[in-house]
Formats: structure tokens, sequence, C-alpha cells
């Protein structure tokens, strides 16, 4: 038997005050704790990292206007964070780690997870007919003839056939949190069918508004509570908000909006502040901060404890991608956008709201995220692609130190340091059904689960075992070892990750040697 696994972003004083304090930062290197403007957490090694410094102020320096806040998160922890500029251009208040941002659709990830959860509790299936739950829905415009009820795996994956907005200009894109869900329910009549249910991709906001409010009917607990309740208070998202309160009040972003001429509009993201979003709450409504959504992103990673959601149903969430264009360049899943870069791959989603701009993307094989914010829409800036080229230039980096250790121990024909006890504990887990799955990659996990009968009762079948020999490192940089028991022999083919987990493993059956 064998197993294989492939290996696995107006006012000219202001800005000038703005420029000038950045190139002060960026040309000492050290980060200014008098002036707040850049600031980063006790970082371990991440290679690639000692350069981000310069490539954010480069981007920031393209118009100087409000801020940018990043951060990046390696494994379990928030390793490093940057901001730079003004939370407030008017009085001079600089960004800093605790500013709290609007992040618009990436809320969309977060409703996906309480979806994830009603699952694994068995309340729901993701095949079940929303109207089941939600039978308001029946009174969408324009029902294809034959079209059966979209599931909640369609909406949550945008194939349920659903325009993006409803179709009228009514009273559906204002009013609180506490009446979104009255107000989504008006909008519905308002909202057609564009394709057959399942049919296509079709990026809807008012799909995901409907999709909680289906989940807080199948909770028995309105979303919003849920969401804070079960996904926010477990994360130890404490600073993460749906809408301003007195606790957060002062530490929000002016959110600005760069118009034609050139200058600067502040009142049209306070106005959607102050009169709220109307149904586009589970699709578009949380204000949070850096580390809260790096806690987000830690949990993505599958760094996060079972209690919030079974790693096994986040990883397995993760297989299912529906293609979200012709050219199959980016894809869609339970709450997350799959994209590609040349020949990179990651996920994440950005979100883009009134005065406010903000990506979250990471690569769950390397176990990198970076979040970041920007309290400006338009301008010169570009903050999504400068979100991308930081994932992709630190997993570039971390490819690098994989392929040279992987040179290094082909060169010397030396183990990995730790492999053979690796194997020793893959091989007992497995005869007793009880893999250690945090110390395996999120794909090698997955695949174990799936795989675990079948391996358990080959391992079984071997008896006890009695020796293990290092026979060598392959090309690609297996550590390969003769696993010796009482009724035959294996041969193994383990790989490490840098930080000890075991990224994969391949098995097989070998003659036994007799002396």
């Amino acid at each position: 038997m064998s197993k294989r696994m492939s290996r696995s972003s107006t006012v000219a004083a202001v800005r000038d005050a703005a420029a000038r304090a950045l190139l002060m930062c960026g040309a000492s290197g050290i980060f200014v704790v008098k002036s707040a403007m850049c600031q980063t957490a006790a970082a371990p090694a991440v290679k690639g990292i000692e350069v981000l410094d310069s490539l954010i102020s480069a981007e920031f320096a393209k118009d100087s206007i409000g801020s940018i806040t990043v951060g990046v998160i390696a494994g379990s922890q928030l390793v490093w964070t940057r901001s730079v500029g003004f939370a407030d251009m008017k009085t001079r208040r600089l960004a800093n780690r605790n500013t709290v941002y609007r992040i618009g659709s990436i809320t969309k990830p977060f409703t996906a997870v309480m979806l994830m959860q009603l699952v694994a509790g068995g309340k729901v299936q993701l095949s079940d007919p929303v109207e089941r739950f939600l039978p308001e829905v029946k009174q969408l415009a324009s029902k294809p003839a034959g079209a059966a009820p979209f599931t909640f795996l369609q909406l949550a994956t945008m194939t349920a056939g659903l325009a993006r907005e409803p179709e009228e200009v009514g009273p559906f894109w204002t009013g609180p949190v506490s009446t979104w869900e009255k107000t989504l329910l008006s909008a519905i009549p308002h909202t057609k069918y564009i394709s057959l249910p399942g049919t296509e991709f079709s990026y809807s906001n008012i799909g995901y508004a409907i999709l909680g409010a289906a989940l807080g009917r199948v909770a028995g607990q309105p979303y919003v509570d849920w969401e804070r309740a079960h996904v926010f208070k477990p994360l130890g998202m404490e600073r993460t908000r749906f809408e301003i309160d007195p606790t957060i009040a002062s530490d929000v972003a002016v959110g600005y909006q760069v118009k034609g001429d050139g200058t600067l509009d502040d009142q049209t993201a306070a106005q959607e502040a102050r009169e709220g979003r109307g149904y586009k709450v589970p699709n578009g409504a949380i204000f949070t901060t850096v580390d809260d959504l790096a806690r987000f992103v830690v949990f993505e990673l599958s760094r996060a404890p079972d209690s919030v959601l079974p790693r096994s149903t986040l990883d397995e969430a993760f297989e299912g991608i529906v293609a979200s264009d012709r050219d199959l360049e980016t894809g869609y899943g339970l709450g997350f956008m799959a994209m590609r870069r040349d020949d990179y791959t990651f996920l994440g989603h950005s979100g883009g709201v009134a005065g406010y701009l903000a990506a979250m993307y990471y690569d769950r094989g390397m176990k990198l995220g970076v979040v970041l914010f920007r309290n400006v829409v338009g301008g010169k800036e570009e903050p999504n692609r400068l979100a991308i080229d930081i994932l992709s230039s630190l997993a570039a980096k971390k490819r690098a130190e994989i392929q040279a250790d992987i040179d290094r121990r082909v060169k010397a024909q030396v183990a990995s340091p730790g492999s053979e006890a690796a194997l020793r504990r893959l091989i007992e887990e497995l005869r007793s059904g009880k893999p250690n799955y945090d110390l395996m990659s999120p794909a090698l996990a997955r695949e174990t689960r799936r795989q675990l009968q079948e391996e358990q009762n080959t391992i079984a079948k071997l008896g006890a075992l009695q020796s293990v020999t290092f026979k060598g490192v392959g090309p690609a940089g297996p550590n390969i070892y003769l696993a010796s028991f009482e009724k035959g022999s294996q041969e193994w083919r383990v790989w490490l990750n840098l930080d000890g987990s075991v990224d994969v493993f391949r098995f097989r059956s070998v003659p036994t040697t007799t002396h």
C-alpha cells in the first residue's frame, strides 16, 4: 500500500507631515514609539520580513493619504505589524495597531464559519434547501422554470443563481444592525434570479445576507449574537464589532474617498457609519483591528482550538472550490476566494466599503498570512496588490529556505532532525487509529482522516515494530527509512516541515531481507 500527496499579498500639510515621518522611520530602520508611526511585534525568524518596511513605505508614499496598517501571521501568531499614516487626517491622529477599520466583504468568511459550526453540530446540512428554514426566499423574483430550491452550499459558494444586489432602489441600503434582518426581508422580493441554482458562479452580496438570516433561524439565535458568542469571543477578538460603540469609537479610522478632482470626501463613510448598511450585515458590516483579524487568520490556518470548529471540518471546507472565472485564475469556496498569481496559489478574501479597503490572504501550506487595512478608497495606492506582494514574497522566501534545506540534506545524505522520532510516532498513531493531526500539514491531516481505517489495518497486520533504519535522502528531499516489523517490512518516505511537523509521508511494502 502506498500513500502519495503533492507538496505543498487635500490637506497638503498633513500629507507632507505623514511623508516626512514615514521617511524618518524608513530611513532609520527603527520603530519610533513616540510618533507611533511605525510598530512591530516581536518576530521569530521569518525570512523576507526585513524588506517589508521599504515595500510598505514605497506604496504609501505614492500619495500619503490616510493610513495603511499591515500584519503578518506565521503559524499561530501575529509576528509583525506596521502602521503608517493618519487614522484621522484632520486631527493628525496617527494609525497604530489599535486602530479600528471596516473590512467589508471579509465579513463573509465569518458567516461561512457559522455555517460550518452548525453543520458540525448536526443542526443543518450543506445540501439542505434554504427555504426550509427561511421560507421568505420563495418571494425572490424571476425564478427559472424548473429550478430546484437553492441550498446552503450554493449560497455559501455563490452558485445560488442570485443577483448581486436588490434590483430596485429602496430602503434597503441604510438602517442599524438591530433591524438588518427586517430590512433584508423587505429587499428579497426586489431581488431576482439571474441563473439556475448550481449552474454558474455569481457573486451575490444579498445572497450572503440571506445565508446569515437563514443560519440565525437554524441556530435559534440571531446571526449577530451567534457571531459574537461563538466566533469573536472564543477567538479572543475583543475589539471586533458590527457597528461602532463607545468602547472603540476613539480608535475608529476616518474613512476617505478620493474624488475625481483629487479632493477628499470624509462625509460619505461617516454617513454610512451613522446610518448603518441596511441588510448588508452578514456580507459586510465588521469593524476590527490588525490583532483581531490576525487571530481569525490563525484560525483559518488550522491553528485555533477545536472548540470553535473541529479542525477536520475546517480542513474539509477548504477542499471545495468553484471556478469563478473562465480563465481558472480565481475560485470561490465556503466564504473564501482562491487565487493564482503566476504559479503561486493562495486563499483569502478582500473587502471594501465607503472609505475603507481591506485584504486578508493566507497560504495554509506555508502557514503564512497577511492582513492589510486602508482607510482610503481611490488614490494612487494599490493596497490589494501590496497584500499579495507581501504574502507571495514571504512564501517565496520560505520555499527557498525549504529547498536549501533539501539540497543540503541530499548532498550530505543526512536525515532531518527528528524525522526518525516522527516516523516512529506516526506508525504507532496509525496503529492505534489516533493520529495527532496537529503535527501534520492541513493537507496531510485531511488525507489521513480519509484513509485512516485502511492504514490502520495495514500497520496492524505487520505486528510490532522492531527497528527503523535510515537509508538516505531522496532527490525531492524525503527521509527514507526501512521499518521492520514482526511480519514484514515497509519503506517509508517522510518529509518534515521546517517546524518539525509532517508535511507528507508515503509507505510501501518491501521484501524482508534475511541473512
